[in-house]
């Protein structure tokens, strides 16, 4: 119990420096990037003082005449940062200056941006000028290093700053957006609110697809106590295993608002999915016995100085704490919700112990498995080395699974298809029946004919080109229906694409306006948008429900400045996201849609985007 004690005080340090791993909440946009303009002759002279830990773009740096045209801008070199969203940039640090030369008629408007480093950016800041009521300034004393220079609002000759983009799309952000699912817990009920609320939601999100590698895993890790386990000791293992994957959750979530969206990249790429899909089959080729899966030596013989039971929870730690890389790539609303809302509030604190709570949600089944299926688990013999077998399977199945996002259509159909009748020779299906056979040999042997048969089924459904492994025979019934009529489905090629904010705006103005849009965000490197692409899209009920509704596409394969402004403007956390817009623009209240996407969801969102108001 005191290693457990112990272990529990590990993973709440390990949660605190996910905290700590974040920066002060961040200043309002006045106060970190304090601005002053000054008429120097005909022109007109700015200056910037800026917080220490901020830093402002000076590609972002832009002014516009009162006819709405750009005016020459200069500012001087600034410092090479290296920006993990928007790579090489250049900023400024402590003090920025710009120029613009007269004569200049009418007012200006100077828009700029700025982040703090290591935290949050703020959105695109437009100011109005008046230069002809600007005090007057000398050359030598706009050079001179600022000496208690006063707040923005200090300077009546400026306006205030209002955070809007100065290139929107026009596109409003429904409530239920902005504010989020924990601003809107938050409203309705506190903190407890909040927490009971993710608890829940994680809860639900327990019985995904993204979830369901974590019972094999921890089915696994019990097996190994054989005997030795009780109800008391599965919930001891069980409850470490999920305390670790929910801090690796926090933590991981954490370092994703404040890393930007490379983070995702790297979870959600093909390479990270490759990686996880190898771990699976290793973990079934040892539960197979082809070999056995050890700690290093020198940390067995660490762990085996110390009592037995100390290994095992150091184990089940390790695996709760990696397996929090398989649901990590996995977008939810939740999670979208959470990663938004550390990045626009910075506040960590609140932010990570919601993911925190969610992650402890989606254990909590794995701890009831845990508890009450010990005493099937601890039966040793003939019988425990089945299991053994069968959680192998499991583990390939889950390799499958990963491996099916990244394969052509159909290919991944003749993996499931391979497995199933690999499992029905093991299970004895084509192997003699002995008249003495007892009744379990006897449902066994019925199983593996069934999962047989069902293998063939899927092998000549993908050959015919199907994807869905629940429905492997879809193609060859609609071809033989005899219907004239083409199936409607909805391709990548009826997507319109857009790459930035202008792109997008001019997309949503064509024709007039007036039509209802669906903006996808997607990505070469998400494997949960190829899925939706190859089984959501073709469905027919999408495609009617799509009719009549503008497809923009942005592709963010390849994250650059433009379209990740894009992102922070219309609040997405990564792709898969899908944004249901009136024919006005305005986002349909609760039809975002977030991480796994069903034929369903897509229909009911589309069906309220066309509906009048």
């Amino acid at each position: 119990m005191r290693f457990f004690l112990s272990i529990s005080s590990c993973i709440v340090t390990l949660a605190a420096s996910a905290v700590a791993f974040a920066m002060e909440p961040p200043l309002p946009m006045d106060q970190a990037f304090r601005m002053e303009a000054r008429r120097n002759g005909a022109d007109v002279a700015i200056r910037w003082q800026l917080e220490d830990g901020y830093y402002l773009y000076r590609d972002y740096l832009s002014a516009t005449g009162a006819d709405g045209k750009r005016v020459e801008i200069a500012t001087p070199a600034g410092v090479i940062k290296e920006d993990p969203g928007y790579g090489s940039t250049e900023v400024y640090y402590g003090t920025a200056t710009a120029t613009i030369a007269g004569p200049i008629t009418g007012s200006l408007k100077v828009t700029y941006q700025g982040c703090q480093d290591g935290g949050l950016c703020y959105p695109p800041t437009t100011v109005d000028i008046d230069p002809a009521a600007l005090a007057p300034i000398s050359n030598s004393e706009l050079a001179a290093p600022p000496i208690a220079l006063q707040s923005q609002a200090a300077f009546p000759l400026v306006s205030k700053a209002v955070t809007e983009p100065a290139d929107s799309p026009g596109i409003r952000i429904s409530d239920q957006s902005s504010n989020g699912i924990v601003g809107s817990l938050l409203d309705r009920g506190g903190v407890l609110l909040l927490l009971a609320g993710f608890l829940g939601l994680g809860v639900l999100l327990a019985f995904t697809p993204c979830v369901f590698p974590m019972y094999p895993i921890l089915a696994a890790t019990l097996s190994r106590e054989g005997e030795s386990l009780s109800a008391g000791r599965g919930f001891v293992l069980s409850s470490t295993y999920v305390l670790s994957l929910a801090a690796a959750f926090s933590l991981f979530g954490v370092i994703a608002a404040g890393w930007g969206q490379s983070f995702q990249i790297a979870l959600q790429s093909s390479a990270a999915t490759l990686v996880v899909a190898a771990i699976f089959v290793a973990l079934a080729l040892s539960s197979f016995g082809l070999f056995e899966l050890q700690l290093p030596s020198f940390l067995r013989n660490r762990l085996a100085a110390r009592r037995g039971s100390g290994g095992s929870l150091a184990s089940s730690a390790a695996l709760g704490f990696s397996s929090a890389l398989v649901i990590g790539p996995c977008v939810t609303a939740p999670l979208a919700g959470a990663l938004l809302y550390i990045a626009q509030t910075g506040d960590v604190v609140l932010g990570a112990t919601a993911l925190f709570a969610l992650g402890v949600g989606k254990g909590i089944p794995l701890i009831l498995m845990g508890t009450f299926g010990s005493g099937l688990l601890s039966r040793a013999g003939q019988w425990m080395e089945r299991v053994r077998q069968v959680f192998g399977f499991l583990f390939l199945a889950t390799a499958v699974w990963l491996l099916d996002r990244l394969l052509p259509a159909g290919t991944g159909l003749l993996l499931w298809s391979i497995l199933a009748i690999t499992f029905a020779v093991f299970i004895g299906a084509f192997d003699e029946m002995r008249p003495e056979a007892d009744g379990a040999a006897r449902l066994a042997k019925s199983a593996g004919m069934l999962a047989g048969l069902y293998g063939v089924i899927l092998g000549i459904g993908g050959l015919s080109g199907a994807t869905d492994p629940l429905k492997p025979l879809a193609t060859i019934t609609v071809a033989r229906s005899g219907d004239a009529t083409t199936t409607k489905a909805i391709g990548k090629d009826l997507f319109q694409s857009a790459a930035s904010t202008s792109e997008l705006s001019s997309l949503l103005a064509a024709d007039g306006g007036g039509t209802p849009s669906l903006v996808y965000f997607t990505a070469d490197w998400c494997v949960t948008c190829r899925v939706i692409e190859r089984s959501v899209f073709p469905d027919p009920t999408v495609a009617n429900a799509l009719d009549g509704v503008r497809l923009i596409s942005v592709d963010l394969s390849e994250i650059n400045e433009a379209n990740q402004s894009l992102m922070k403007e219309l609040q997405v956390v990564g792709p898969p996201t899908m944004l249901f817009l009136d024919g006005n623009n305005n986002e349909i209240a609760h039809s975002r849609l977030v991480g796994e996407i069903t034929a369903d969801t897509v229909t009911k969102s589309a069906s309220a985007a066309k509906s009048p108001p």
